[in-house]
């Protein structure tokens, strides 16, 4: 639990793509005339902070100190999140509205009778084709390096959107090499060679390692190829119901078990609460592997909640203590 009450004490910053998103309820009442569909009255919508921004979310809501760096529109969504940030405390300097381009939104739409659980029924990606401007871009470079000093990590939160132009790729993979940096990546885990850890889930290895992945025997063949292209010390294979392993350079492998039940509720920002808990164990006293095994108790408590969910600390202290009275040996603990 040490490390846990050492979680106030680190300074994060977090770059990656914030994204809005966007819960709309409704209630299903009536076959459409217009086409062979059905109508869903609008009961209301919820807003959250979602991919970076979820990232954000859950480590000021573990208490950390965040220094969030990420491009949002001139428009409801982003003043949405720049106003959410902000009563929760964390500094949005970093956040940067761009009048050019709109906030990257993911609207999902649920649906189901007054008293029944609602389902999603569809999603609705509103993503942008847009050149960051030489000048943004500049100020992201520049307050990257305001900041560098005082922060104690960097997480890396990239979906595939425009933040990470290959200049700001290039500074991160310069910070890398003297300062631990965390970093999920959709599509190009592999540009991030530097980085200390790196947190890919099954399809992500599989691509960025060359191996295909049927079997638990596949995920040892990529981690190991993984460790071998990149400069990390460790590599984090999440693995859904299945839960995740680690793989240090040193030659420990891990094989960590799902937390909890298997039958999720919602696996939503499931990965980035991953990475939020690697990225603030290590600086706050875990090894890789008590870091791997806190992030897994981590993402047990956000796969039971609906939506783009977060944990606390609270939440994180409790699941352990039920896990350790199931598990009195402690083998799925640090």
């Amino acid at each position: 639990m040490k490390i846990i009450d050492n979680f106030p004490r680190v300074s994060v910053a977090v770059i990656g793509d914030i994204v809005a998103d966007v819960y709309m309820y409704g209630r299903p009442f009536k076959l459409s005339r217009e086409a062979p569909v059905i109508v869903v009255k609008y009961e209301g919508e919820t807003i959250i902070p979602g991919s970076a921004g979820n990232t954000i979310n859950n480590l000021s809501k573990l208490g950390a100190k965040v220094f969030p760096i990420g491009i949002v529109g001139d428009d409801k969504e982003g003043d949405f999140l720049r106003d959410y940030f902000s009563k929760d405390g964390v500094d949005v300097t970093g956040v940067f509205v761009s009048k050019g381009r709109g906030t990257i939104s993911k609207t999902r739409l649920l649906a189901g009778d007054t008293h029944a659980s609602k389902r999603q029924v569809v999603r609705i990606d509103k993503e942008v084709s847009w050149k960051m401007p030489a000048s943004m871009e500049k100020n992201i470079l520049d307050y990257i390096d305001q900041i560098n000093k005082k922060v104690d990590v960097w997480v890396v939160s990239d979906y595939g959107y425009d933040i990470i132009t290959p200049k700001v790729l290039e500074k991160i993979n310069s910070i890398a090499r003297k300062k631990t940096v965390v970093a999920d990546s959709r599509n190009r885990i592999c540009d991030f060679v530097s980085a200390r850890i790196i947190a890919p889930n099954e399809a992500e290895a599989e691509a960025a390692s060359g191996i295909s992945i049927n079997g638990e025997g596949d995920v040892l063949k990529a981690g190991k190829e993984l460790l071998k292209k990149m400069q990390s010390e460790a590599v984090v294979i999440t693995r859904g119901n299945r839960g995740m392993m680690l793989f240090e350079k040193t030659g420990n492998v891990e094989n960590i078990p799902i937390c909890g039940t298997d039958e999720v509720t919602d696996v939503t920002g499931a990965g980035d609460t991953v990475t939020v808990l690697l990225g603030l164990s290590i600086p706050a006293g875990a090894n890789f592997a008590q870091a791997a095994r806190l992030s897994n108790y981590a993402a047990g408590v956000v796969v039971m909640k609906n939506g783009t969910a977060t944990v606390n600390r609270s939440e994180l202290i409790e699941i352990i203590a039920k896990d350790l009275n199931k598990d009195p040996k402690g083998k799925n603990n640090g």
